[in-house]
């Protein structure tokens, strides 16, 4: 693994050098993030929606249709693209405690969730801030108790929270945004902070190169409506409230866009356009993709992924090479002309060939794990009515999708291209197939050492699960 490590970092290094020699110039970085926005909650997707700045984006760049988010809830989700490691490395599963749902209905004892990144875990900010980049994170955070001691100049309202304390509008009582109470009048929406304090810190970075890590709360929980958008979507068959906060986030996308072309930096910015996971069971349809966030079904991990990088990357382009969010680390990295960490290691792929049509991209599997429970509801159209995510691993290679689940050694094999929804569970069709599939699983998780859950929980009762699923109608 050293000598791995040492060819890497020799191979970005002689990369940088050559740049360097071709008098190349860094870009500046916009990384916005999305909270809990599924793949089917954007206007290019559903025309239910008006995402107007969003929509340009995608017309702009390029859309990855088969992009996937790394883990299926929000802290192991910006963990894992945050650090470029797939979850084994750091620890980061869940939100919280991994031990969710009730004990009798849990068989068994999920592996122990790490909350935040380990100090000396080098984040994509720590790489692009020793590279020379003023860096700015806005919004949510969720990796650790500081923003500032993983590689931000400046922060505007991260810390460990999950959801927006204090709601949507100021003023704040509480929370990581009470600062900003005094500074805007009451009843200011967070994406209109946000887009202001982001405004400010462009036009005060001056010629030096920046990376703004913007990572709005919307649309997650609680749901706050926007007065002036929601009348509108009362008339449609969604979630009006919802859509007025994604129509908000968009509107706050907008002024964010509108700034780097008024200041002359559309040319020298990648913009890159993504969400954490997949969208709200009881807020949203993802079809034709099954469940939703905390689900590692399609409509639990797709997400919406649009880059646009103007001279590099072709307009109205498509890629359906499927990608996952820890490929946004070395995407930056390369980008930016800037060196992998000391002693990083990186599990995803740079983008650049695909976005740029030069040099050749892997082929390559895609892995999920979540050793872990979630709860959930019979909304979510997950395995059964108790839970989202029982612990288990998935993978992606080509157009199969195989899950394996931990409690009782089960197999489902997909074909994504035959169903997209993942309704009919091929793993008895193609048993040679999900056997090979299932050992590269096992060999991942060992190359990886990704714990498994074996141990039996002793509050567990059969009956009393089988009971709960039977009065709630579902099977497990």
């Amino acid at each position: 693994m050293k000598k791995y490590i040492k060819a890497v970092l020799l191979i970005v290094f002689a990369t940088v050098l050559s740049f360097a020699q071709a008098g190349k110039v860094q870009p500046n970085i916009i990384y916005i993030n999305a909270d809990d926005l599924g793949v089917m909650d954007v206007g290019f997707n559903a025309q239910l929606y008006h995402t107007p700045n969003i929509d340009q984006l995608r017309k702009e760049g390029m859309l990855f249709s088969e992009a996937y988010a790394p883990a299926a809830n929000c802290a192991p989700s910006r963990a894992w693209v945050l650090s470029g490691q797939y979850g084994p490395r750091h620890g980061v599963y869940t939100v919280n405690s991994s031990e969710r749902g009730k004990a009798q209905h849990r068989k068994l004892v999920p592996i122990k969730n790490t909350t935040v990144l380990a100090p000396g875990n080098a984040t994509l900010a720590d790489a692009l801030q020793a590279a020379g980049y003023r860096t700015i994170h806005l919004g949510k955070w969720h990796v650790s108790k500081d923003p500032l001691k993983n590689g931000f100049d400046v922060n505007i309202g991260g810390g460990t929270q999950g959801h927006p304390t204090g709601g949507y509008y100021s003023s704040f009582k509480r929370g990581e945004m009470k600062a900003f109470s005094n500074r805007y009048p009451a009843g200011t929406h967070r994406v209109d902070i946000y887009a202001d304090q982001a405004i400010r810190f462009m036009r005060e970075t001056g010629d030096q190169p920046f990376f703004m890590h913007m990572a709005f709360y919307s649309v997650h929980t609680p749901l706050e409506e926007i007065p002036e958008l929601v009348e509108k979507y009362k008339s449609k068959p969604i979630h009006a409230v919802y859509a007025s906060m994604v129509e908000k986030m968009d509107q706050g996308i907008g002024k964010i866009l509108a700034e780097l072309d008024a200041l002359g930096l559309r040319e020298k910015t990648l913009v890159l356009f993504c969400s954490d996971n997949g969208g709200i069971s009881q807020c949203t349809s993802q079809a034709p993709y099954r469940s939703f966030k905390g689900s590692y079904f399609e409509g639990g991990v797709r997400v919406p992924l649009v880059i646009r990088w103007p001279g590099k990357v072709p307009p109205n382009s498509i890629c359906k090479t499927p990608v996952i969010g820890v490929d946004f680390f070395p995407t930056f990295l390369e980008a930016a002309m800037a060196p992998v960490p000391a002693n990083k290691v990186l599990d995803g792929c740079s983008l650049i060939p695909l976005l740029t049509g030069t040099g050749t991209f892997p082929e390559r599997t895609l892995f999920w794990h979540f050793p872990i429970y979630l709860q959930g509801g019979p909304e979510n159209e997950a395995h059964d009515v108790l839970f989202r995510t029982r612990p288990g691993s998935t993978l992606r290679q080509g157009k199969w999708k195989l899950h394996e689940y931990f409690e009782d050694g089960r197999i489902e094999l997909y074909d994504l291209e035959a169903d997209t929804g993942e309704r009919q569970n091929v793993a008895s069709q193609y048993p040679e197939k999900a056997a090979e599939l299932r050992s590269l699983l096992s060999a991942w998780r060992k190359a990886m050492k990704a714990p498994v859950p074996t141990q039996l929980n002793r509050a567990y009762n059969a009956e009393q699960e089988a009971e709960a699923i039977r009065k709630l109608g579902g099977e497990k």
